[in-house]
């Protein structure tokens, strides 16, 4: 191998390969896209519990019909909460101030005075 400049790690020809960042979070683009899918699949669980609940009216128990039927009218609100919903943030591991024992106050005794 020939030697590289200094301000080089690694030879051109011999560079290893990219760092693969997994902390990254997903762009705006793909959180949408997401949001409109689980959108989208939540409308059409709605849609089928809708159709069978008027179709099976008279086949299934009646609780299983209401229960079907409680479904369509409940999902609609949960698909919008849930696609305008974003993902979490990630918990930060944040710098945080740690006092060194040589820069801490002394702790003495001290005069109080008393009305």
């Amino acid at each position: 191998m020939k030697p590289v400049d200094s301000s080089q790690q690694f030879s051109r020809q011999h560079r290893p390969d990219p760092v693969l960042i997994t902390e990254a979070d997903w762009s705006r683009d793909e959180q949408l896209a997401m949001r409109k899918r689980r959108y989208a699949i939540t409308m059409g669980i709605r849609a089928v519990s809708v159709v069978l609940a008027v179709l099976l009216l008279h086949v299934i128990p009646l609780w299983a019909d209401l229960t079907l039927a409680v479904l369509g009218t409940l999902l609609p609100g949960f698909a919008v909460v849930m696609a305008n919903d974003r993902p979490p943030k990630k918990r930060l591991d944040v710098n945080r101030y740690d006092a060194r024992p040589d820069r801490a106050l002394e702790n003495r005794p001290h005069r109080v005075i008393d009305n």
